[in-house]
């Protein structure tokens, strides 16, 4: 018998020897343009021996580097340079991950883990492709990342003599047969999730087929509003069966609760029970629940009135006001959440112990919510409605913030969505208060101007006497006596120096000639006279120079540097 041999299996490549391969592997990263240029031109030789065969690494390193060589160039746009980059990482990140997809296609992230892609690439490649471009800074980055990745995975294998094949298969590839039965648990328990959501749907709908019909039986007798009786028989067991689907699938019924048509009532339904739904009857800054919708939905709230529960609903209420619904869901999803932190209050709280009323309530002992979350949650799904919820959650805070912390917050709040009502703003006729927007300005304006009219016309009067400049007697000598020899005098007369111009005067006509003394006299500066005995006096080296060009015996009075910046057509009067 013949010793049964295993060979290895030969791969053909485009390159002539390791020498080739070495240097062109070198030129590639080398970051040096002009060799990566005489790079790109070896490989794209290869291509021509390859043909469709040719390796995807070294496609993809050479859409890298090409990028990067016309980012060097410094004449390309930086968007130019974006769509560049990102088509060269797109085709990276598909040409990568497509060998391990099989029949049932695989999340791209997990595909790109198992080589030990990092997520952030592959979000990378999510926003250029679904998404707004990202920034040229962060395409660079990525483009550096992946070469990188390219050298270390593939070149440097390549080096030792490992198949390009190890480069493709994952070492973590999971058994097909094992992801079949996954995907089809995932498949069982989605349907799961659709009946579920189908029985809960029907369960309410229900419910509310029995409260229209109790409302209509109670509107025939003329009994009062607001006022309805014990659950039925049929009530009583569709609120079992709600109550069970609470702990089953708590999620799944709070997401069917928030659905239009249940605590998001309609048109028809708030017709139905004589509920005005009209814009003038809804006041967006102060949301109120209707009692009769209110009391519609309280047997059904009551049975599921955990603090789990709450808590639930408390978030995808808010959750659904940061999808930025219409008006109408915006004001009911905000009532109930005031409603709920109305039944929370501690001043509520003692008012009903102490009157013992608790029919009108969801719930009757306090519960603990996490006011820091409540906060946070409350800022970041703004409407008109969230300073007003805003305050409820500072009012009733176990540890309460500083009053300080509380009103900047209010304040941040009200100009962030622009809602201006009762304390959640400064007030615009406070005048200690700063103001923060244009419509505070406008309001304070208008105070201002209704509270100060007298004050205000006073200064839109003629000029007075009042308003004239009262000199001292002692003011006048001393002025008098400076000009004492000029052409000019202090004037005393009353002029209402408002009604002319800056630089004009009484009687000055538009001729600026009329300025001139009557007598006049020109000389040259090479005329002028110099009083040696009106020179300032200097002692010390320090009055040495100066002096040795005023007063020299000998010297001139003026040096000639002197004379010729000066004769340039100087004249004195």
């Amino acid at each position: 018998m013949k010793k049964k041999t295993v060979g290895k299996t030969r791969h053909v490549v485009a390159w002539m020897n390791k020498a080739e391969y070495e240097h062109v592997l070198e030129y590639l990263f080398s970051k040096e343009p002009a060799l990566q240029k005489h790079a790109l031109q070896r490989i794209s030789a290869w291509k021509g021996r390859f043909g469709q065969s040719t390796p995807v690494a070294v496609d993809s390193t050479a859409d890298l580097v090409r990028c990067q060589v016309l980012d060097s160039t410094g004449q390309m746009e930086a968007n130019d340079l974006v769509l560049l980059y990102g088509m060269a990482l797109v085709r990276f990140v598909n040409l990568i991950t497509e060998r391990q997809q099989k029949r049932v296609a695989r999340p791209l992230r997990r595909l790109a883990g198992n080589i030990n892609i990092p997520e952030w690439v592959v979000n990378l490649r999510h926003d250029l492709t679904h998404r707004r471009l990202p920034s040229l800074k962060w395409c660079r980055k990525g483009c550096g990342f992946v070469l990188d990745w390219l050298h270390q995975e593939y070149w440097s294998r390549q080096m030792s003599s490992q198949l390009t094949e190890d480069w493709n298969a994952s070492s973590e590839e999971e058994d097909e047969e094992e992801f079949a039965k996954r995907h089809e648990e995932e498949l069982l328990r989605r349907q799961k999730e659709i009946d579920a959501h189908k029985k809960v749907r029907e369960l309410l709908i229900s419910y509310e087929r029995e409260q229209f019909q109790t409302y209509e039986e109670l509107a025939k007798q003329g009994m009062q509003r607001g006022v309805w009786p014990d659950a039925s028989a049929d009530l009583s067991w569709i609120l079992t069966q709600i109550k069970l689907f609470s702990t089953e699938a708590r999620d799944i019924l709070i997401d069917v609760l928030m659905q239009d048509g249940f605590l998001i009532p309609t048109a028809e339904q708030l017709e139905s029970l004589d509920i005005d739904s009209s814009e003038d009857s809804v006041d967006m800054f102060a949301p109120c629940l209707p009692r009769e919708f209110l009391h519609f939905w309280l047997p059904c709230l009551k049975v599921l009135n955990s603090s789990i529960f709450l808590n639930l609903i408390l978030d995808k209420l808010f959750a659904e006001l940061s999808n930025e619904p219409s008006s109408h869901r915006t004001y009911y999803i905000a009532s109930w959440i005031s409603e709920i932190f109305l039944c929370n209050s501690k001043s509520e709280l003692k008012a009903h112990k102490r009157l013992k009323i608790s029919k009108d309530r969801i719930f009757i002992n306090r519960l603990q919510f996490p006011w820091q979350n409540l906060i946070s949650t409350c800022v970041n799904a703004p409407c008109p409605a969230t300073p007003f919820l805003l305050r409820q959650i500072l009012s009733d805070m176990d540890k309460p913030l500083p009053h300080d912390a509380q009103q900047n917050l209010l304040r941040l709040c009200s100009i962030y969505t622009q809602g201006y009502h009762e304390n959640s703003s400064p007030g615009p006729s406070d005048p200690t208060q700063p103001v923060y927007t244009l419509q505070n300005l406008q309001d304070r304006l208008k105070s201002n101007t209704s509270q100060n009219r007298d004050a205000l016309r006073s200064v839109q009067a003629p000029p007075t006497e009042d308003l004239q400049e009262k000199l001292s007697a002692e003011t006048i000598q001393e002025r008098n006596f400076a000009l004492r020899g000029s052409a000019w005098s202090v004037c005393t007369d009353k002029v209402p120096w408002k009604q002319y111009p800056l630089g004009k005067v009484p009687g000055q006509p538009e001729d600026p000639s009329c300025l001139m003394v009557e007598c006049y006299s020109t000389f040259t500066v090479f005329d002028q006279q110099v009083e040696l005995d009106q020179l300032p006096q200097h002692h010390g080296n320090r009055s040495g120079p100066l002096q040795s060009r005023v007063s020299g015996a000998d010297g001139p009075l003026w040096t000639h540097s002197d004379l010729s910046k000066l004769k340039a057509g100087l004249q004195l009067f």
